[in-house]
């Protein structure tokens, strides 16, 4: 009787572990919460007399166990993803870390200069090479270049533009070295690479990696962002309003807590974003006052993000007012007219 016992209470233990540690092909998202933005953004001389406050939203990730699986169908706000809904063909959880802060990084050049733009501050877009994202399995940089690596040189050549970068590569031949020049973990590094066919185009010869533009910005005054530990350019307006608010003497935000979400192109344009929903859950959970939602139009059809977020806070009740934008002016000029609190 007691090793009959014994083995249900292992059992037991065994499914337990299985179902809280297990890890399916899936994730997890729910809401997440509002962070602050003036404690992340240091202009430097810059306004820090606001009585209101600017929050970007973010969304939780985790990926699925079958109990948590289980949890999120009964769960409000809670949805389970495929993997090919988050991360790119051929992308590992490190790539897509690598390519979620990158993602990041680029929100905030854009974010600067758009603010300096606004406020009529010198800046100057600086071109610091080509950033990878990833490395192709099979490919001639598999094993030599790493995600989150900068390539500087090709055969002693730099790059201004990453077309420039791809016309070089495409007059070379399957077999032919080219010395590359790349900086990882600030360290300069050069090696020898043999280009190769790429594996997801055999027409193509190339490094095999994929890539983006890597570029920086310089300003004056000088601004310092601390965001290492978020990833993804949904939080690009809510940048570009947070510089904007220290740049200039008054507080834009009126006395309201104010929070939104939308990616920040380099022409003031404010882009759609993923897990609107789960983020006006999050604003209102935090007492959010305003939220600013992207109004553009989806591509082949369906709801912009504010029709959603329309949708979601009638559902949840909540008092939050919600402000459709297209541009960075649309927030402005909402921001301009709203009566001080």
């Amino acid at each position: 009787m007691k090793n009959k016992r014994l083995l249900i209470f292992v059992a037991v233990v065994a499914l337990v572990v299985f179902l809280s540690s297990y890890r399916l092909d899936a994730y997890i998202t729910r809401p997440g919460g509002a962070y602050e933005l003036s404690p992340l953004v240091e202009v430097a001389g810059g306004d820090e007399d606001d009585e209101g406050s600017l929050s970007l939203m973010t969304v939780s990730m985790l990926t699925a166990t079958p109990a948590l699986y289980v949890w999120a169908k009964f769960q409000d706000g809670y949805k389970v993803m495929p993997p090919e809904q988050v991360r790119s063909p051929h992308e590992s959880d490190e790539e897509y870390n690598v390519r979620q802060l990158k993602l990041m990084s680029d929100s905030q050049v854009n974010a600067l200069q758009i603010a300096f733009e606004q406020a009529e501050l010198p800046y100057e877009v600086i071109n610091d090479g080509v950033f990878v994202l990833n490395v192709l399995d099979g490919g001639a940089a598999d094993g030599i270049l790493a995600p989150g690596d900068r390539v500087l040189e090709v055969d002693g050549n730099n790059f201004s533009e990453m077309q420039e970068f791809i016309d070089y590569l495409s007059d070379k031949k399957a077999g032919e070295q080219v010395e590359v020049l790349y900086e990882r973990d600030d360290r300069e590094i050069s090696t020898d690479i043999g280009l190769a066919p790429l594996p997801t185009d055999p027409e193509r010869v190339g490094l095999g990696i994929s890539f983006v533009e890597d570029k920086r910005i310089e300003t004056t005054p000088e601004v310092k962002i601390d965001s290492d530990t978020i990833g993804g350019p949904s939080a690009g307006l809510m940048f570009t309003l947070e510089i904007l608010n220290q740049l200039v003497d008054e507080d834009i935000t009126k006395g309201y807590d104010i929070a939104g979400t939308g990616t920040m192109e380099s022409d003031g344009s404010v882009g759609r974003i993923g897990g609107i929903d789960q983020k006006i859950m999050a604003a209102d959970s935090a007492g959010i006052d305003i939220f600013f939602a992207p109004n553009a139009a989806v591509e082949g059809g369906g709801d912009s993000n504010y029709t959603i977020a329309v949708e979601t806070a009638e559902k949840i009740g909540t008092a939050m007012e919600i402000v459709p934008v297209d541009t960075v002016e649309d927030a402005l000029a909402f921001l301009e007219e709203l009566q001080p609190r």
